[in-house]
This record gives structure tokens, sequence and C-alpha cells, in this order.
């Protein structure tokens, strides 16, 4: 469903709440496990994507439908804001946060990789997928990633999102200060 960049705009401002699936997102979707645990790994500036845009005021989530002590470690790590991680299907999970928060799903921004995925992808304001997610998810998807998941795609998003609300240049100032 790829719109123009005029068609983009709009609803990357409306943006007010940030969500994303974990594994294949966060994630490239590699699961490790041995005697030791469990074992994932994230990408460092997707994780500080994730802080930018707690800073301009965006709460941020993770919809995860297998539950994992690697993702709340690395999301309480974060200080993501909501993390739900459950067998229900994704869009009950989400309308129940949007029912918490007061918020929309014209506000609500949603990376996601796969068939479960699939009914927030196509309710959400503004949503994506990462280049290397299955073809049902980019179809649904207002903007498909160049990056892969686990490889910045969170972060592609997360400048998409600043830029359009006109703070990605001020923050830069800020840090090259």
């Amino acid at each position: 469903m790829s719109l123009s960049s005029s068609d983009l705009l709009p609803r990357l401002r409306a943006v007010r709440l940030f969500l994303c699936d974990v594994d294949g997102v966060l994630t490239d979707g590699t699961v490790v496990m041995g005697p030791g645990g469990e074992w994932k790994t994230f990408d460092i500036r997707d994780g500080l994507g994730l802080r930018l845009l707690q800073m301009q005021g965006i709460k941020v989530g993770w919809v995860s439908a297998r539950p994992s002590t690697a993702t709340s470690d690395r999301a309480a790590d974060l200080k993501v804001d909501y993390v739900l991680q459950s067998s229900t299907p994704k869009v009950t999970l989400i309308e129940g946060l949007l029912s918490e928060t007061g918020l929309a799903w014209e506000q609500v921004s949603f990376i996601g990789d796969d068939v479960l995925d699939l009914g927030t992808l196509r309710r959400a304001g503004f949503s994506a997928a990462p280049a290397d997610a299955m073809p049902e998810a980019k179809a649904l998807a207002h903007h498909v990633c160049a990056a892969g998941g686990g490889r910045g795609a969170v972060r592609e998003v997360v400048e998409l999102i600043l830029k359009a609300q006109g703070h990605w240049d001020t923050m830069v100032e800020k840090f090259a200060a």
C-alpha cells in the first residue's frame, strides 16, 4: 500500500504512540536457546531511537505474541512505556491500550513483519514493515523500510516521525552542541 510522501506526512504528524512487534522487527528474528536461557540481539540505534521519541512525548510500546524474559529485560533497560506480551490477538491488546490511554488508531504507528501483525498494520494510522518482512505485511504497510528487522528498521521509522513532526533538526543540534 505504498503511499506518496505527501500522503505520509499527515499520518506521521499524528503519531502519539509508537508500537512495534519484537521478534523480526526489533530483532532479526533469531532466538538462541540453551542452558543459560534465551538470548536475542537488539540494534542499539533502534533503542536510542525509541528514547528519542520518548524525549518528544511520544509513548513507546512493544507488542509480542511470544512472552520472553529477554524482551522484558531489554524493554526495562530502555524504559519502554508499554510491554504487551501475550498470545491474545495483537489488535485486542492494542485496543485495550487505546482505551486506557484515550488515544485512537489514527495516532498509532506500528511496525510489524509477519501474519500475526496484519490486523494491526491495517488499523494503524501509520504502519511500516522491515525490508525482510513477509510479503503480506509489506502489502499492508504504508511504508516498507530499507532496513531489515533488528538492523535499523525501527530507527528508520523513528526518524521519519521525528522529521515529520519537526523535532529532528533540533535534536541533532542539541546533541552536536
